[in-house]
């Protein structure tokens, strides 16, 4: 019964500072009198769970605003230089990886080309995600211990397997049960109590768009991420509480066209095989459009938006991303949806006023009455940012305690939305 007991004494206590960090983090920098109420603890808990983190390094003072009659109320917020995480974006084109410190300011960024493109040799993508964390911790002197987690976005769906690690299945790259996260742990040359975190790329995206990007705000999104292929993620609940995370959904793979062209992924007449930039650029040649020899895909990408002969192309592309976003809406009634991923900022300043036409065409009037369609606004490396709020939420929701849990993955949990106080 004492140990029991003792265990609860350690879960509330955790649960109490989980609660502090959090609301310092996406509501601070705040008073010790403000965390009170924002948290529902009393003051005393506030006093002594701040207290040790403040010993801790983790919360600092952030200055003092003045109070009514009294003296000035000191500020408080998670301190950035604390501590380290690190992001991966495992791209069509290429790995890309950032070091972050907890404001997920960007420290540095490495990245390494897949040669010859979209080729997704297992090994090769761990030994480039390994090259590249060691190369940010050592170019910027970071040590080790002080990593807290590292987090990678890839294409494909993400499953745990009976150890709780994550293990990934993507049809187009063919991928089929790849253990990526046990790959990752057993090589890395990083402290023991770093989680290693995999997620589906789309799902990252949505949640950097909603804790940080065109998503705030918002209740209910939809974020598109259209590259070499396409996905999406519904957050439902958003930066307002409710439901924590996204949903990753193979919506690249929902049908727009019965009998269609071949998709990457072997049916016909998907989404992806008339708006993936992949696909685009197959039709664009087809039709007799030319790209520089030598060019890479965003590359001939930007060339194709500028070509005039692809005019007709770009038009029926329009339509057919407008009847997916139609989809969408049909769906899950998002009240935003986001347009990312590097081919979707190359196409949208072009193609998204008929984008926004056809949704509205596609659609039900009441859900499509309500939902606006932006662009995302954090750029190419959305995803790798993504990718780093996954050990972020994950430490913050442990209450900044770096002792992994059994299977050391972050999937039997979603990531906390900016505003959802656990405790």
């Amino acid at each position: 019964m004492g140990e029991r007991n003792g265990r609860t004494v350690r879960d509330l206590r955790r649960g109490s500072r989980a609660a502090v960090l959090q609301r310092l983090y996406f509501a601070g920098p705040l008073s010790r009198q403000e965390l009170g109420p924002a948290t529902g603890l009393s003051s005393g808990s506030v006093s002594n769970v701040v207290g040790d983190l403040v010993a801790e390094g983790l919360v600092e003072e952030a200055g003092a605003v003045e109070s009514d009659g009294g003296r000035p109320r000191t500020l408080l917020r998670v301190a950035p230089g604390h501590g380290w995480v690190i992001g991966v974006d495992v791209g069509e084109t290429r790995v890309r990886a950032a070091l972050f410190d907890l404001a997920l300011t960007e420290v540095a960024l490495t990245e390494r080309p897949l040669t010859p493109r979209h080729t997704y040799d297992p090994d090769r993508i761990v030994r480039h995600i390994l090259d590249a964390m060691a190369d940010l911790l050592r170019d910027t002197g970071a040590r080790p211990e002080r990593l807290l987690g590292v987090g990678i976005g890839v294409p494909g769906m993400v499953v745990p397997d009976a150890d709780g690690h994550a293990v990934v299945y993507g049809q187009t790259i063919g991928w089929d049960g790849v253990p990526l996260e046990a790959a990752v742990r057993a090589e890395a040359r990083i402290p023991g109590h770093v989680r290693v975190h995999v997620d589906n790329g789309a799902r990252t995206l949505g949640q950097a768009e909603t804790w940080f990007g065109a998503g705030q705000g918002a209740r209910d999104v939809a974020v598109a991420l259209l590259g070499s292929g396409v996905g999406a993620c519904i957050v439902k609940g958003g930066s307002l509480g409710g439901t924590a995370g996204g949903t990753s959904v193979e919506w690249g793979h929902t049908t727009v066209r019965v009998g269609g062209r071949r998709c990457r992924c072997g049916a016909r007449g998907c989404l992806e095989a008339y708006v993936g930039a992949e696909a685009l650029l197959e039709r664009w040649q087809e039709a007799g459009g030319r790209a520089a020899s030598d060019s890479d895909d965003e590359a001939a990408l930007a060339a194709l938006i500028t070509d005039p002969g692809a005019t007709a192309l770009l038009a029926e592309t329009a339509e057919y991303l407008g009847a997916g976003v139609a989809t969408l809406i049909n769906l899950f009634a998002p009240e935003r949806i986001l347009i990312g991923g590097w081919a979707g900022l190359l196409l949208g300043p072009a193609l998204l006023p008929d984008v926004r036409r056809h949704a509205g065409a596609y659609a039900l009037r009441y859900p499509a009455g309500r939902a606006t369609i932006e662009l995302s606004r954090l750029g190419l490396d959305a995803v790798t940012l993504g990718a780093a709020t996954l050990p972020l939420a994950d430490f913050l929701r442990r209450g900044g305690t770096a002792v992994p849990a059994p299977g050391g993955t972050g999937l039997r949990q979603a990531p906390v939305p900016p505003g959802t106080v656990r405790g």
